[in-house]
């Protein structure tokens, strides 16, 4: 085809899409609007309301807002008397070999002789103990001189050094919920850090096992992680008001830890330094929940209680007549249904007291009498 049939056939497809397009606008409906209706016009009558109260005005602010604390300042006071502890407990393998392994936890100077308080759960089982200061110093641990107190997860070990930085206790008593707190110790293995928080609630009761629950705890916000425990947790005086304990680990809890408060933990301590062991009333049992399993496994007459599992020689029960496989009701007329209810009734009576047992022993009720004595020296 030559250039003038080409030039021919595109103003052809011109002419015809423009037709096209006519054609097309002319054939689409032709769509009238109107405006949308008005709405009512709208009279006071309508629209009457009532005022709460027409004079109110926004109480005027009062001073500037009171600045934070410096968590520095706190920390730069503390620190020098936190401790590093490290320890090398022996354990066995699945094929019941021995083997060392290393741990560590923290600890605060409470004595410029060297004495370092800490959790009885960082030296529990220790072969060996080693203490470094912030300065870098490092100390051995005399084994002898370590006293625990697991009931309370507290413990009390001294190291041979002079003139140490010490830290001041303060009273836990007059902390309240809100309240800034700081915790320090050895998070993570990775040295002396802080983590600040809030005071989140007080006077709180963990079980951390059978037959024992951590009392008087003061539950915080601020981070505590694997290697913190037995560091303190101070207020923004400097003063340590707990002693770093638990923390509670789940997918959905965040933010929560525990501390032994001062309260708690000082007349442990006390008998800890003077004493090396810690005196209580004693009945002397060893007592295990009543649960599904021991129901089934013993058929127990009751299905709430504690089962008696061991009898010391010898001991205030023993006396009174108790026996592995009874199961223990009551105590002074008080219902027992954990083994935590009856540790605690125990330690709230007195030494010399004696105290009514109700304890079922097969398909038979009994009501005994036994007068609690001081608990013996722990073995080492």
């Amino acid at each position: 085809m030559g250039r003038l049939g080409v030039k021919y056939l595109i103003v052809s497809l011109v002419l015809v899409l423009g037709l096209t397009f006519t054609l097309g606008c002319e054939l689409l409906p032709q769509i009238e609007t109107s405006p949308p209706p008005s709405p009512p016009e709208a009279t006071t009558e309508d629209h009457q309301v009532t005022p709460i109260n027409p004079d109110w005005q926004p109480s005027p602010t009062e001073g500037m807002p009171t600045p934070l604390p410096s968590i520095a300042d706190v920390v730069a006071k503390v620190k020098p008397a936190v401790v590093v502890i490290s320890t090398e407990v022996v354990t066995f393998d699945f094929f019941n070999r021995p083997f060392t392994q290393e741990s560590g936890g923290s600890g605060w100077i409470i004595s410029e002789d060297g004495i370092i308080i800490t959790n009885s759960h960082v030296v529990e089982g220790a072969r060996s103990i080693t203490v470094t200061l912030d300065d870098g110093r490092t100390f051995e641990v005399d084994m002898d001189s370590v006293a625990t107190d697991p009931m309370t997860d507290l413990a009390v070990l001294k190291v041979d050094a002079e003139n140490l930085p010490v830290v001041a206790v303060g009273d836990s008593d007059k902390l309240r919920i809100g309240d800034w707190v700081v915790a320090i110790g050895n998070s993570l293995g990775a040295g002396i850090r802080a983590t600040q928080g809030i005071v989140s609630r007080k006077d709180v009761s963990i079980q951390v096992d059978q037959g024992r629950t951590l009392h008087g705890l003061i539950e915080t916000d601020a981070a505590i992680n694997p290697g913190n425990s037995g560091g303190p947790l101070v207020n923004m005086a400097g003063e340590v008001i707990g002693i770093t304990s638990v923390k509670l680990v789940d997918v959905e809890i965040e933010g929560v830890g525990y501390a032994i408060s001062t309260k708690e933990a000082m007349p442990i301590i006390t008998q800890l330094i003077s004493r090396g062991y810690v005196v209580r009333p004693w009945l002397g049992v060893a007592v295990y929940t009543v649960d599904e399993f021991v129901l089934f496994r013993y058929h127990l007459p009751v299905d709430e209680g504690v089962l008696v599992t061991q009898v010391a020689p010898n001991s205030p029960a023993s006396r009174a007549g108790l026996k592995p496989g009874d199961v223990i009701v009551a105590f002074e007329g008080e219902p027992i249904t954990q083994a935590s209810d009856l540790t605690r009734a125990i330690h709230t009576s007195e030494i010399g007291q004696e105290v009514e047992i109700t304890f079922w022993r097969a398909s038979t009720k009994h009501t005994v009498k036994a007068k609690l004595a001081q608990s013996p020296p722990p073995s080492r």
